[in-house]
């Protein structure tokens, strides 16, 4: 295999497909990324065996009659090229690669600028394990790039990292013809996301691995800022992918029960805090230093108009508290006192939008419902939290 490419353009295409190589594995050549010739298309992939990524790589030339070997596909460690590409400037690159003096089993691989040479170990492409493939007559949901970054976004802040708990380890998806959700938590926080765009022809419901989405995600806002466009979704038996034209990520759904969500999202919290999101997420941050190492957590002080904020390290002596403007409607009560951990609330916090946030709560020992004042158009965006308890009322 012969060609030249700008070594941007090989740069761009290898950082994407980076992301599901492992950083160690007991397969060498899982380790590196696969270059394949395809009909004059210069392709990427790489795999951990449980997510997969393809990406096209453009402006590629191959010389018409390689001299250094005619093979097709080669897989070139990974972690090697990207730092030797990141470290030169945008110029060709002239990539070959042929049997080398190690053995059969391993290739030469030469990178050549008019700067100088660089020259690594490959392996035979036909050594690299096959990749998944959907049927075609598999369900498949369409829509817009952006909307599926958002979607993606606003839930996997949530995502369990409890591998006793696999089910909750990956973002949820339920789409009908009417719209769609997309669900995670992890015992602490929830997330659910109602969009009237994401909708399929049929009842589907699967888990994607957070890994795999913060992947199509990355390619999904990568995509958006620069050309908008589509991505269509393909869920099989056991698979799922998510196809954006010159990049494809493939992964391996999470093949378990989700809970039922539904019944822990509490539809008696009468009592509503409305408060400027900046100012609440800045003074949480700033208190939240103060709070102890081990529970991280803060008192949430409401009347009237007034939240005043603060918490405590006895350990360590120290202390603070602020005071933010607010409006409480408290069903027949003028104040209430709340707990919860300032990392959780500050991730709830900063996954919105909105100026002002609405939090409806019911008890200090019952969760809290955290929306945006105003919805965005065509969704519905809810999030629960925890609270943490209190000396107050324990």
């Amino acid at each position: 295999m012969k060609f030249t490419a700008s070594s941007a353009d090989l740069l761009d295409a290898l950082n994407t497909t980076s992301g599901a190589v492992p950083s160690k594995s007991t397969l060498p050549v899982l380790e590196c990324i696969l270059f394949e010739n395809k009909g004059g298309t210069l392709l990427l992939s790489a795999t951990d065996l449980e997510i997969s990524i393809t990406q096209e790589v453009p402006g590629v030339q191959f010389a018409e009659n390689g001299e250094a070997g005619r093979e097709e596909a080669v897989a070139v460690p990974a972690r090697r090229l990207i730092d030797t590409l990141r470290a030169l400037p945008d110029l060709p690159v002239t990539f070959t690669a042929g049997e080398g003096e190690e053995g059969e089993d391993q290739l030469a691989v030469r990178l050549e600028t008019d700067q100088g040479e660089y020259k690594m170990v490959g392996h035979d492409g036909q050594d690299y394990p096959d990749l998944p493939e959907l049927e075609s007559e598999e369900n498949r949901v369409e829509l817009e790039n952006a909307l599926l970054s958002r979607a993606i976004s606003k839930t996997s802040f949530a995502v369990s990292q409890d591998a006793l708990r696999p089910a909750m380890m990956g973002i949820y998806f339920e789409i009908g013809p009417e719209e769609g959700r997309t669900v995670a938590t992890d015992g602490h926080r929830l997330v659910r996301l109602t969009m009237e765009e994401l909708v399929s022809g049929e009842e589907l419901t699967f888990i994607v691995p957070e890994k795999a989405l913060s992947l199509a995600g990355r390619v999904a806002s990568d995509q958006a800022a620069d050309q908008g466009g589509l991505c269509t979704v393909s869920v099989g038996e056991g698979h799922v992918g998510f196809n954006f034209g010159e990049a494809q990520v493939m992964a391996r759904l999470i093949d378990e029960t989700y809970p039922n969500y539904g019944a822990v999202i509490p539809d008696e919290n009468e009592k509503a805090l409305t408060v400027g999101r900046e100012a609440l997420l800045a003074a949480v941050k700033r208190v939240g230093l103060y709070s102890s190492s081990t529970t991280n957590q803060i008192r949430l002080e409401i009347e009237r108009d007034r939240l005043d904020i603060s918490a405590e390290d006895i350990e360590r002596s120290s202390k603070a508290h602020e005071e933010v403007r607010c409006d409480f409607d408290g069903k027949g009560e003028s104040e209430m006192t709340i707990g919860f951990n300032a990392n959780y609330l500050t991730e709830v916090l900063s996954n919105l939008d909105a100026d002002d946030v609405v939090f409806k709560l019911s008890t200090p020992n019952r969760a809290g419902i955290v929306t945006p004042e105003e919805q965005g158009e065509g969704e519905d965006l809810l999030m629960l939290i925890m609270p943490v308890m209190l000396n107050t009322y324990a």
